[in-house]
C-alpha cells in the first residue's frame, strides 16, 4: 500500500543500515498501528532477515534481550529499539516478502500484523487497516492457533480492545472464551503485567467485566469468582489511575470481609506483586472500617498501623465507596478524619518506632539485649509518646525504661 511514513532518524538509520547491507527492514507491530491512529508509538519494533548474529555485526551497541526468539536490542543515540528476525521457521526460505508474510501470519491480532518502511510503503496482508477503521480486535487467522501459541494473547486482546475503544470480534471473543484454561500455561509475570495494565486503563470496569465473562478471571484471581461485581467495578471506576488503590478495591467485596486482607495478601503474593505492593494493599483492607476520630490517640495509632505513605490511597478507596452508593453518602466522617489526620501530621506528632527519641543502640547501653524484649520495650515506649507527646525525649524515655522494668 503506497503510504509515506515520516520515520524518527534513529528508526530511519537502522532500516537503512539494514538495507545497505542487503537486508530488509520493516518497522512492525504496535508502532505501526500506533502511527495510523495518529498517536506517538510508545516502542520502536524492527523486524528483518538478518540473523541475530549479522544483526549485532551491523550494531556493535547492542544486547541479546530475546536471543532463542531472534530478538536483539540495539542502542542508538542512547535509545533503545529491538530488532527482531522474521518470525519464521525456515530460514533458508530466500523469498524476503514471504518471509515477511510468514512472519506477519503469526502475529496476534490483525491491527498489529502490519509492517512499513520506505521502498515497499505499508504491508497490510490482513486487513488490518480495515479493522482499524471499524474498531476491532481480530485475530490473524485462525484464533485458536493464536491462542494456542500464545494464551496471554487472550488478556491482551481485552486490554487492546479497552485502551483503544475498539470491539471484539465474536469469533476471536469467542474463541478466548473457548480457550480460557490455556492461561494456566502462562508464567505468572506475564498475567500480572498484563492485568495491571488493563487495571490502570482509563476506565477499566469493562476489562475486568470481560475477564469475568470469558472466564479468565477464574486462573487470575480465582479468589474473586463470588463477589458483588456490580458494586466491585462502580467502586473501582471511582477510583483514580492508581495500581494500589484499584487492587484493593477489587477485594473489598469478598464475603468475608474480616479475612479479606489475607485473602489479598495471599493472591498477591502468588501473582508475584512486590513486598511494598502486597503490604500497603494488606493495611488498606486491614483498616478499612473508619476509626473513631474523636479520639485523637486512636487516630494516631491509627495513622502507624496504615502508615503515612498510605494515607492517601487510604482516603481516595474510602471516596471511592462513597461515590459509588446510590445516593453517595458518607463525605463528612471521611472528611473529618482526613482533616485530624493531617493536622497531627502537620504538628509532627511523634506516630512511629522511628519517631521515638530513642533508639535500639541507646537501650543496648543501658543492659538491654536485642530481640523481642527490646521490640516490645521500644512498643510501650511508643504508646507512652501516643498518649503524652512531651514524653518524647531521651532522658524521659530511658527513665521510664529503667524504673518500670516490671512493666514492659
Amino acid at each position: 500500500m503506497l503510504i509515506n511514513i515520516s520515520l524518527p532518524a534513529d528508526v530511519t538509520y537502522i532500516l537503512n543500515k539494514l538495507d545497505e547491507h542487503g537486508f530488509a527492514g520493516y518497522i512492525v507491530g504496535g508502532c505501526v498501528r500506533d502511527i495510523l491512529l495518529n498517536k506517538e508509538p510508545v516502542d520502536w519494533d524492527i523486524t528483518t532477515n538478518a540473523q541475530p548474529d549479522q544483526v549485532k555485526q551491523l550494531f556493535p551497541k547492542s544486547i541479546d534481550t530475546g536471543i532463542k526468539h531472534g530478538t536483539v536490542t540495539v542502542f542508538i543515540n542512547g535509545k533503545q529499539y529491538e530488532i527482531t528476525t522474521f518470525r519464521q521457521s525456515d530460514y533458508r526460505q530466500s523469498d524476503n516478502i514471504l518471509l515477511l508474510k510468514g512472519d506477519l501470519s503469526r502475529r496476534d491480532f490483525t491491527i498489529n500484523a502490519m509492517a512499513y518502511n520506505h521502498q515497499r510503503g505499508l504491508v497490510d496482508y490482513f486487513n488490518g487497516v480495515k479493522d482499524l477503521k471499524e474498531g476491532i480486535i481480530n485475530a490473524v487467522g485462525d484464533p485458536e492457533k493464536r491462542f494456542q501459541e500464545d494464551a496471554l494473547r487472550m488478556v491482551r486482546a481485552i486490554r487492546l480492545a479497552c485502551q483503544l475503544d475498539f470491539e471484539i470480534a465474536p469469533k476471536t471473543f469467542a474463541a478466548i472464551t473457548r480457550n480460557h484454561q490455556l492461561l494456566k500455561s502462562i508464567s505468572t509475570e506475564r498475567i500480572r503485567d498484563e492485568f495491571c495494565k488493563i487495571l490502570l486503563i482509563e476506565q477499566p470496569g469493562r476489562g475486568i467485566q470481560m475477564l469475568y465473562s470469558t472466564l479468565l478471571m477464574d486462573f487470575i484471581l480465582p479468589e474473586l469468582t463470588c463477589i458483588d461485581l456490580d458494586h466491585t467495578l462502580a467502586v473501582i471506576g471511582a477510583t483514580p489511575k492508581d495500581l494500589t488503590v484499584r487492587l484493593a478495591a477489587l477485594f473489598l467485596d469478598i464475603d468475608k470481609p474480616q479475612e479479606r486482607a489475607k485473602i489479598a495478601r495471599n493472591a498477591l503474593k502468588r501473582l508475584k506483586f512486590s513486598n511494598k505492593t502486597i503490604d500497603a494493599i494488606y493495611r488498606l483492607l486491614q483498616e478499612f472500617k473508619l476509626p473513631d476520630y474523636s479520639d485523637e490517640v486512636s487516630i494516631k495509632r491509627f495513622i502507624n498501623r496504615v502508615g503515612q505513605e498510605n494515607l492517601q490511597s487510604f482516603f481516595e478507596l474510602q471516596l471511592a465507596v462513597i461515590k459509588a452508593c446510590k445516593p453517595p453518602h458518607g463525605f463528612s466522617a471521611v472528611d473529618a478524619l482526613k482533616e485530624q489526620v493531617y493536622k497531627i501530621i502537620k504538628e509532627k506528632q511523634p506516630l512511629t518506632i522511628k519517631d521515638l527519641a530513642v533508639n535500639g543502640y541507646d537501650l543496648i547501653k543501658i543492659g538491654i539485649q536485642p530481640g523481642v524484649q527490646m521490640g516490645q520495650i521500644l512498643n510501650y515506649l511508643l504508646e507512652k509518646v501516643l498518649t503524652k507527646p512531651e514524653l518524647n525525649t531521651k532522658e524521659n524515655l530511658l527513665n521510664i525504661v529503667l524504673s518500670e522494668k516490671h512493666n514492659v
